[in-house]
C-alpha cells in the first residue's frame, strides 16, 4: 500500500494506493494521525487507487473521522471510490455519514 499526503491550502490531499487491509492499515492510520497533529483537520481521501479494503481500513478512516469531527474542527471527505470499495462503506453503514465525491476536485472544492 502506498500513501501520499500533498498539503494543499484549505486541506490535505491523503491519495491511497493498494490494498488496506490489517497489515497495512497501521501505516494508514499513521498518515492520518501525522496530519492532525499539524492541526490539519480538513482530509480528502482519493481512494481511487483502492484494490480492497478490509475492516482495519474502515477503523483508520472512521477514526480520522471522528477526530475531525470533534468540536467542529473539520472533516474527512472521500473522493473517486471504486464500486467495490463504495459497496464495502455501504454495507458497513458509513454511506450516510461521510460525504463521498465522484471527482477529488469536487472534493477539495467542497472545503
Amino acid at each position: 500500500m502506498e500513501v501520499s499526503n500533498t498539503e494543499l491550502k484549505h486541506c490535505d490531499l491523503v491519495a491511497v494506493k493498494g490494498r488496506v487491509d490489517s497489515s497495512t492499515a497501521p501505516q494508514l492510520d499513521e498518515a492520518l494521525k501525522a496530519i492532525m497533529e499539524k492541526g490539519r483537520y480538513r482530509i480528502v481521501l482519493d481512494l481511487s487507487g483502492v484494490e480492497f479494503l478490509g475492516s482495519a481500513g474502515l477503523r483508520a478512516i472512521v477514526s480520522a473521522y471522528k477526530t475531525c469531527r470533534r468540536w467542529n474542527r473539520g472533516d474527512v471527505r472521500l473522493a473517486e471510490l471504486p464500486s467495490r470499495i463504495q459497496g464495502v462503506f455501504d454495507l458497513a453503514g458509513i454511506t450516510p455519514l461521510v460525504k463521498i465525491y465522484p471527482e477529488v476536485v469536487l472534493a477539495v472544492g467542497s472545503f
